[in-house]
């Protein structure tokens, strides 16, 4: 069984002071990868790709960290999850950075102005150093917008605020009291 959070950690504390750089120069050699994971596995593949890495980086000691976390994922035939490990490794850096994620789910484009004033309440809110914020247009909000922080969900869309009038109407039995 494959567990993310536990190879995320090990990479996060085996690059220590490094980790940024480290995570930059794991992205940067898995792009790649990405389309041959399925016949990149065992030793002897891992071997092989530690030699062409080697030869395509600086030597320096983020990218050393990167290599031999690809090389082990590898050997482990692990390769596969490469983007759950990106993803979970990226949230665990801005978590410890103090780097709130954010996604706001909106019925049309907005202005930038609507985008830096909804990040500066949430940061002035949270207290988090800095937001990074995910726009994505979803039309059949109507209006409004909807946040995601972490686990935390606020619908303040026109489409949330008509079905729960419906949900009351409905409870209600549509009685006029």
């Amino acid at each position: 069984m494959f567990r993310v959070s536990r190879w995320a950690d090990a990479f996060l504390a085996v690059s220590g002071k490094d980790a940024d750089e480290a995570f930059v120069c794991l992205k940067a050699l898995v792009t790649p990868l990405k389309s041959a994971h399925g016949i990149l596995f065992g030793h002897d593949a891992a071997a092989k790709l530690e030699k062409i890495l080697r030869e395509n980086t600086d030597g320096n000691t983020a990218c050393e960290y990167a290599i031999r976390f690809i090389c082990l994922l590898t050997e482990k035939k692990y390769l596969k999850y490469i983007d759950l490990l990106i993803n979970r490794i990226e949230k665990k850096l801005d978590e410890q950075k103090g780097i709130l994620c954010v996604t706001v789910q909106t019925a049309a484009q907005q202005d930038s102005d609507f985008e830096k004033e909804l990040a500066r309440s949430i940061k002035e809110i949270t207290g988090a150093a800095s937001i990074k914020m995910e726009t994505q247009i979803k039309p059949e909000l109507l209006g409004g917008y909807a946040l995601r922080i972490g686990d935390f969900y606020i619908d303040a869309s026109l489409k949330g605020q008509l079905e729960k009038m419906t949900a009351q109407l409905i409870g209600d039995g549509g009685s006029d009291g």
